[in-house]
């Protein structure tokens, strides 16, 4: 998360163990120098050396922060969306379009691509390590590179795949807008929204492709500004044609924010990955690339394609249940539910940029077979995702009204629409650890690249559980209603994959894990119900957010001790140490 919780993050319930103890560290000391250095992926483990920790807390803080930069625009994003269009029918129209990228985000860029080519670009640099390395393949380049054949085999079949559903997808927008909400107010305009958002299939394809090889490779920087690239692309675009096009401007935005996505990354990744052999490819190729091209990638075949894609689009489909449930709401019921749950995943998102920066690590050492090494990095990773969630939850408990009303309440968007938002941020924030625990927990599971399925399970039925809970809230909570089912569902599938992670993939210590954060969450109890309580005392909203943003972190902080959650005690440790002796 950032440099103090990648180096010093414990293994939950455990007492602190210096880091060399827990992780690979293979970076020779330029590589940790920047941190978008590349990190050699096919250095052996045997010979690695003490740089990899703080090249991973450099790689999690440059993600960090270009993330909350990205979460920033985000926010003015939706800034601008409120300011112009209100919660309103034309508004709603825009977000059922939405789905169409939100989704796609998550299939292609954020989860399921990641999932499926982290692992397999890290198993190519294995074998291109076992195979002599970077310089023996560059010193005869007629050999066999194995992520060269990975990238032929697997981006241009993914770039007619996905060119396809894209068309498929710009053509049957009626119909997608009919599933999606059956009774909204203005179908005809969020067919038009959708046939714009629908280019975003192929783009985040593309650029989730890109993310993944350089992520693998351990170029962090260019995967971790797509999202500021996306968000000045639809900023700029809605704000030069919004007078002309309305809120079809807003959709245009993400076609053009999508391609700015990948020209982030193109450079990087080209300059990164191994070129063509001598002579242009001609003549004949070695046996082992005729079967790699003939044939899906080992890594990426049918059996391990299917429970990742099927896993993520069932943690996706939790949104596409609350839409279409809230579509038979009054109008703008659509808008405060996504108002809501932007700004309250925006600690899930923070809380997760650890697990992004560490899971080649985790691939790559489940790769090498060393699970003991993979095991001590899950755990430590989900110690500190929980801790960073968790002091967010307790934010967002404590001062939902005001941050909504310093964000959102201006021109359009109105107090009633504050209320309403805000009420429904609260709900939302007690599925966040939930929302949190799947992003980490999710990863191990698919590192090996092996068929796993009870990931799949675990979602389902998280899915199912907001399903019902959704229509059983709904008619007499409406919009917390919905919030309530997706926070119950999720946790319902974070419990589910915990509790299998130490039986199918590593053996995780759940109990300590759980202990660990179990407290955690009674630090944020308590630090949300004292913002909660205090923060209608100060009447300036925005005055009110800045005090909360000291007062919160210090009770959480001060509750963790009381509570002896270990990351936080070894935290603060830390910190005391590095103050007294400067180190």
């Amino acid at each position: 998360m950032n440099d103090t919780g990648t180096e010093s993050g414990t293994t939950a319930g455990a007492p602190p163990e210096p880091a060399p103890a827990l992780l690979p560290q293979p970076a020779p000391p330029e590589t940790s120098a920047a941190p978008d250095s590349t990190v050699p992926p096919e250095t052996p483990a045997a010979t690695e050396t003490p740089g990899l920790g703080r090249f991973l807390a450099r790689a999690a803080a440059v993600t960090a922060g270009l993330t909350v930069a990205g979460a920033l625009l985000g926010l003015v994003r939706d800034q601008a969306i409120a300011h112009l269009f209100g919660a309103s029918g034309a508004s709603d129209a825009f977000l059922i379009a939405w789905t169409v990228p939100e989704m796609a985000a998550t299939v292609l860029i954020e989860d399921g691509m990641a999932l499926l080519l982290v692992p397999a670009f890290s198993h190519a640099l294995a074998r291109r390590a076992a195979g002599g390395g970077r310089k023996e393949a560059a010193s005869a380049p007629d050999a066999d590179d194995p992520v060269r054949e990975l990238i032929s085999a697997t981006l241009p079949r993914l770039f007619a795949l996905l060119s396809c559903v894209a068309v498929l997808l710009a053509l049957g927008a009626p119909w997608v807008v009919g599933v999606l909400a059956p009774g909204l107010s203005d179908p005809g305009l969020a067919v038009d929204c959708t046939r714009l958002t629908s280019v975003t299939v192929l783009t985040f394809g593309l650029t989730g492709y890109l993310s993944a090889a350089l992520r693998a490779h351990r170029s962090f920087l260019p995967p971790a500004g797509v999202y500021v690239a996306y968000n000045v692309g639809i900023i700029g675009t809605t704000f030069a044609l919004h007078s002309l096009w309305g809120v079809r401007a807003a959709a245009a935005g993400v076609a053009v924010g999508s391609v700015l996505m990948i020209l982030t990354q193109l450079p990087t990744f080209v300059r990164l990955m191994p070129g063509r052999r001598r002579g242009g490819g001609r003549g004949p190729r070695p046996a082992s690339r005729r079967r790699f091209a003939g044939a899906a990638p080992p890594l990426l075949g049918a059996t391990v394609l299917a429970p990742v894609v099927i896993f993520v689009v069932s943690r996706q489909a939790q949104v596409l249940v609350e839409r279409f449930l809230a579509s038979s709401l009054p109008a703008g019921a659509i808008s405060h539910l996504n108002y809501a749950q932007k700004v309250a995943q925006m600690p899930m998102v923070l809380s997760l940029m650890i697990c992004t920066v560490t899971f080649p690590v985790i691939a790559r050492a489940m790769a090498n077979g060393d699970r003991e090494k993979a095991r001590d990095r899950v755990e430590r990773d989900l110690a500190l995702a929980g801790m960073v969630v968790l002091a967010g939850t307790a934010m967002v408990l404590g001062y939902a009204p005001q941050i909504v009303e310093v964000l959102f309440q201006r021109g359009a968007f109105d107090a009633l629409d504050t209320k309403a938002t805000a009420d429904a941020m609260r709900v939302y924030a007690f599925g966040l650890l939930g929302h949190s625990l799947v992003g980490a927990l999710s990863r191990p599971y698919f590192a090996a690249g092996r068929p796993t399925w009870f990931p799949v399970f675990a979602m389902a039925t998280g899915l199912l559980v907001t399903t019902g809970a959704g229509f059983a809230l709904t008619h007499r909570f409406g919009v917390d209603g919905i919030a309530a089912a997706n926070a119950i569902g999720i946790s319902t599938a974070a419990i589910l994959l915990l509790m299998g992670l130490g039986t199918r993939v590593v053996t995780v210590r759940v109990r300590a894990v759980t202990l660990s954060l179990v407290r955690l969450a009674a630090a944020a109890a308590v630090a949300g119900t004292a913002g909660w309580l205090t923060g209608p005392l100060v009447s300036d909203p925005l005055l009110a957010v800045a005090v909360g943003c000291v007062l919160v972190p210090v009770l959480f902080l001060l509750a963790g001790l009381l509570f002896r959650a270990p990351e936080v005690v070894h935290l603060l440790t830390l910190t005391r140490r590095r103050l007294l002796h400067g180190r």
